[in-house]
């Protein structure tokens, strides 16, 4: 089957203009109303199914979640699409870690195998969404009672870390290319995948 995925990161939360690093934090009025006004942005993306017909995920996370209904979807919470897990550097700020553990925060900030907070390393979020996309037929499918199309437009809203991770599973790439990747809140990723390039990354269509 092939498939047209679009990965929304979340709006913004009060954690980011603050530097911290986040603690399941809910979308505040701001982070609200920016994802409501981008709903009409993404309903003409070219092609794209009514934006409340497409299948679509969501991060556990409340941003996500709150972000997923502010643009109208009707998305199915998927523990794939999760945050990676910052251990104990949860709710902490940058600024402070950086003057209390500077070469802890270095090597997570430059190595993609490191996990000094004791949670999830980006490597291994690399390969938990790898894991997710290779596997989205089979999400499709349990998501909506039977066996889908020949081809589908699909939706997840996820974290701006997780869809880094995407990206360079799609290419193949090393996950050291991570910090070159920048995801602002509400932008969108757009992948396809066919049976005869597998995941491919597109320029998402305006």
């Amino acid at each position: 089957m092939n498939l047209r995925l679009l990965l929304i990161s979340h709006a913004p939360t009060a954690a980011m203009p603050a530097g911290r690093f986040p603690a399941d934090d809910p979308l505040d009025a701001r982070g609200l109303a920016e994802a409501q006004a981008a709903q009409a942005r993404l309903s003409h993306l070219s092609h794209l199914t009514a934006l409340n017909e497409a299948p679509a995920f969501v991060s556990p996370a409340a941003c996500a979640r709150d972000t997923a209904s502010a643009l109208g979807l009707n998305a199915k919470v998927d523990a794939a699409l999760a945050d990676i897990d910052y251990g104990n550097w949860t709710g902490r700020r940058l600024a402070d870690l950086a003057a209390q553990t500077p070469i802890d925060l270095s090597a997570w900030m430059h190595n993609p195998d490191a996990a000094p907070h004791g949670g999830e390393s980006f490597s291994q979020a690399v390969k938990r969404i790898g894991e997710w996309l290779d596997t989205l037929d089979v999400a499709l499918h349990d998501a909506q009672g039977k066996a889908p199309g020949n081809a589908r437009d699909v939706i997840a809203v996820t974290h701006a870390p997780i869809i880094r991770a995407a990206v360079i599973h799609a290419l193949s790439a090393s996950p050291a290319i991570f910090p070159r990747i920048e995801i602002a809140p509400l932008t969108v990723v757009e992948l396809h995948r066919s049976q005869q390039r597998g995941w491919t990354w597109w320029p998402a269509s305006s």
